[in-house]
């Protein structure tokens, strides 16, 4: 069914929320003017999950378990009009549940298959105007769900009651950009993976880090990655995706990798970027990111693990936006990248160097960066920003994740097992900075 066709059955599409007043940013950093203010905020609608996957995928989920359309917030591309934006949603509602000492990461709605997502900002309403499904060639739905046993989570039931089998063609989408030639290109956690994606939502194919040994996919999977990708920390593989003015790609890991151990990827604080040349099929570039002190950026946080990138945007033809964050607080930091910083090929890129890039506190070249808007300290921006698009040289649109209204632990559903859901709404936001930043 073409998406066209499956969007004019919802009621969803053009339901009215009530407008959300813009409320001006105060700085909690320094004294003076504001360096910027929200101008605009805007809430997505309850929507059925069940209805809007069926309405793309007919008779793909029995059951939603009361879960709203959420998670678009993963990522943010300008669509062309103003207002308009591509999204993705992630691998669907998941969660924890602690069994027998032991955690168990649940997904209550096995079949839901991840989708791009094209959202209207218009007053204090989010409208879906588009939706098309993530699928193999054949119109199977890719679903959210791991791949491979022994290296990612083990999937559950909502109540972590029964196991459910892996799924070598799921994607756990996080990353989102539209390429000259109408199709999509995705940054995806698993893998980690660059998934291109025709302009109606079917996988071309899925370029993954060398060795990983991905079998059984019904779309092609190529190793065109470098093999250290391999020791992402679990949940934390490509967050951001970046497409540059000449149709390169630029990757991060959300977060340090687990190199040479988990112990040493928790207590890092240097993240890699990764640039990728679709044409080529190849990454051309490697660049090392540090991260600020957790405190720093998260004022009373002392857990370095739970510094991450979440987003990184274009802003120039070799410069980034790059946000870096915990769940609670944000910074957007710009930075160029340039020969002299690229690490690929060089002892920082290879597994045998040791101490490893990192544990390098102070050796290894690092991106120079700096720092454009602390966004913590702006009133009516939401906590958990993954998705930033700019326009022009003063204006940021923002929206968090919501996770689908879902949290951790045993009392995320009732005794029927509908959610309890969180009641954080995705939020776009509009900010523009007092100065042109970029």
């Amino acid at each position: 069914m073409s998406s066209k066709r499956a969007l004019r059955r919802p009621l969803w599409v053009a339901l009215p929320v009530a407008v959300l007043a813009a409320v001006p940013g105060q700085s909690t950093a320094q004294a003076g003017p504001p360096p910027a203010a929200v101008t605009g905020s805007a809430r997505l609608p309850a929507i059925p999950l069940g209805e809007f996957s069926n309405a793309l995928l007919p008779d793909g989920v029995d059951d939603d378990h009361g879960v709203k359309l959420g998670g678009i917030g993963s990522d943010l591309f300008p669509a062309g009009r103003p207002g308009e934006f591509w999204t993705v949603t992630d691998r669907g509602p998941n969660g924890q549940i602690t069994v027998d000492g032991g955690k168990r990461r649940t997904f209550p709605v096995p079949a839901f298959d991840p989708a791009l997502v094209k959202i209207r900002v218009s007053g204090g309403r989010v409208s879906v105007v588009d939706a098309r499904p993530i699928t193999t060639p054949s119109g199977k739905a890719v679903t959210g769900l791991p791949n491979q046993r022994g290296r990612d989570e083990a999937p559950y039931t909502y109540d972590a009651r029964r196991p459910l089998s892996y799924d070598p063609d799921g994607l756990d989408t996080e990353g989102v950009v539209r390429a000259a030639d109408g199709s999509f290109w995705l940054a995806d956690e698993y893998g980690p993976s660059l998934v291109h994606v025709s302009a109606s939502g079917r996988v071309l194919a899925r370029h993954v880090p060398k060795g990983l040994g991905l079998t059984g996919t019904g779309y092609p999977v190529v190793e065109s990655l470098p093999g250290l990708l391999r020791k992402r920390a679990v949940n934390r593989g490509f967050e951001g995706l970046a497409l540059l003015p000449d149709g390169d790609l630029v990757a991060a890991v959300q977060s340090p990798l687990a190199h040479p151990d988990a112990t040493a990827g928790k207590a890092s604080r240097n993240g890699r970027l990764l640039r990728f040349s679709p044409a080529r099929g190849a990454v051309t570039a490697e660049y090392a990111y540090r991260f600020d002190p957790v405190g720093e950026v998260d004022p009373g946080e002392d857990d370095t693990s739970e510094l991450k990138i979440s987003s990184v945007v274009a802003v120039g033809r070799d410069r980034l936006l790059v946000e870096e964050r915990t769940d609670k607080a944000a910074r957007l930091h710009r930075v160029d990248l340039g020969g002299r910083w690229n690490i690929l090929g060089s002892r920082w890129d290879d597994p045998a160097t040791s101490p490893a890039l990192e544990q390098s506190a102070g050796r290894a070249p690092v991106l120079p960066k700096r720092l454009v808007v602390d966004l913590r300290g702006i009133a009516g921006v939401p906590g958990k920003i993954e998705g930033v698009a700019v326009g022009g040289r003063r204006t940021l649109t923002l929206v968090n994740d919501n996770d689908f209204g879902m949290t951790d632990g045993p009392d995320a559903f009732d005794d029927q097992g509908r959610l309890v859901d969180s009641g954080v709404p995705t939020t776009v936001v509009t900010v523009r900075l007092r100065t042109a930043a970029w």
